[in-house]
């Protein structure tokens, strides 16, 4: 246990099968937060809970597609039918479909990252503010955008970008217009962290060390644990007068 912000609170983590959101949903947990794992595998989901519960923690994963208006509605619907609300919701779900020009992009590839990270977040937004906003003590929400997009472009990723530059505009529409209804909401953007969407095709991690040291600032990729303390810390009672921010996690690429 590394604190209590959050005990006896609920959390949805999208995307929470794996890598960041794994780790969000992990460090949410260890300081006291009831967890609801959400996202298209039912394997990984049931291994983050349970991860989650060898600790200690509470947790169950719901399966969902967050680009179906329905599925995750129903995620939301579980997490407050199971701990009666939801306090705090990660939109972490996201996929990446880089490597080529623009122009070598099929449809199919742009159609999924604008389905998954733009309308899967919308989506998830709007199911978790309409509960949240019915709730006495409101609520907090931090979408996971990135670097790439809104403060850094790199060849081979347009689309990714675009799509979230939008999640970055999303998420300051939706706290401007939602802060009066009590539903507090913030994003982080990561860099390169320790994940395999940071390794570039064929890439081992070794490579990928050597490639950081000599091409971000702070010489290495983030941990994992960085950008989830980040996330936490937006969903805290600590940053209770910050609305509409984005903060971003990338060892100084942006800067």
């Amino acid at each position: 246990m590394v604190g209590n912000r959050f005990t006896g609170k609920s959390v949805l983590v999208t995307g929470g099968g794996s890598g960041l959101g794994r780790a969000i949903a992990l460090s949410f947990a260890g300081e006291g937060a009831h967890v609801v794992v959400a996202g298209r595998g039912e394997g990984p989901l049931k291994e983050t809970v349970g991860l989650i519960e060898e600790r200690g923690g509470s947790a169950f994963a719901v399966t969902a597609d967050v680009s179906r208006a329905e599925e995750i509605e129903a995620a939301v619907r579980a997490a407050v039918d199971r701990f009666g609300a939801l306090d705090v919701a990660v939109n972490n779900a996201g996929v990446l479909r880089a490597g080529a020009p623009l122009a070598e992009l099929s449809e199919a590839d742009w159609r999924t990252q604008l389905d998954i990270n733009v309308t899967g977040v919308f989506l998830a937004l709007r199911a978790e503010i309409a509960q949240m906003r019915e709730q006495e003590s409101g609520g907090a929400i931090v979408n996971v955008a990135s670097n790439l997009g809104p403060h850094l472009r790199v060849p081979g990723t347009a689309a990714y970008a675009a799509t979230k530059a939008a999640v970055w505009a999303l998420t300051h529409g939706a706290a401007l217009d939602h802060i009066g209804d009590g539903v507090r909401i913030n994003a982080v953007s990561p860099g390169a962290s320790d994940t395999s969407m940071s390794l570039l095709p064929g890439e081992t991690e070794a490579g990928r060390a050597a490639r950081m040291k000599e091409g971000n600032p702070l010489g290495r990729v983030a941990g994992l644990d960085e950008v989830a303390a980040a996330v936490l810390y937006l969903a805290s009672p600590q940053a209770a007068s910050v609305v509409g921010t984005d903060l971003v996690v990338d060892g100084g690429a942006a800067a």
